[in-house]
């Protein structure tokens, strides 16, 4: 393995640790506030030259809302439970219960509040370049 390779191997996943930590917009130091907990469900190569998939468990607190930001690729989204305001750019906010479904096409900056004063949960899978940062932050305009 080349000293390239194994750089890319490492800092890949902690890219995405990384990411996943701005999402959910805590941090220690500010202590429990509304936020989420990622549970990596599965990883895999498609037969798509270049593409993954990654499935995600993803469980909010109350009150979060995800800054907005984009995926290099898909993001197809089953709510678990509670409920969930997403907002498209381009499009009106649209609200989400338990069992329903809804996909963010590639690069489309987006947002999710957690509507009520219950948790929520959803299934995300994102089909994406490979190598690529699993989620950028972006301004809304």
């Amino acid at each position: 393995m080349t000293r390239g390779v194994k750089t890319a191997a490492i800092v890949a996943p902690i890219a995405m640790l990384i990411a996943a930590a701005l999402v959910t917009g805590t941090t220690q130091a500010e202590g429990r506030q509304p936020g989420t907990r990622r549970t990596p469900l599965q990883q895999a190569n498609l037969s798509i030259a270049g593409r993954e998939v990654i499935q995600v468990r993803v469980d909010f607190d109350p009150g979060f809302v995800a800054p907005w930001h984009t995926h290099p690729g898909e993001e197809v989204i089953y709510v678990i439970e509670g409920t969930i305001e997403y907002k498209l750019q381009g499009k009106p906010p649209k609200t989400y219960k338990a069992g329903q479904v809804l996909v963010v096409p590639y690069g489309t900056p987006h947002s999710a509040s957690i509507v009520g004063a219950s948790n929520a949960a959803e299934l995300a899978t994102y089909i994406v370049e490979k190598g690529r940062p699993l989620i950028t932050l972006v301004t809304q305009k």
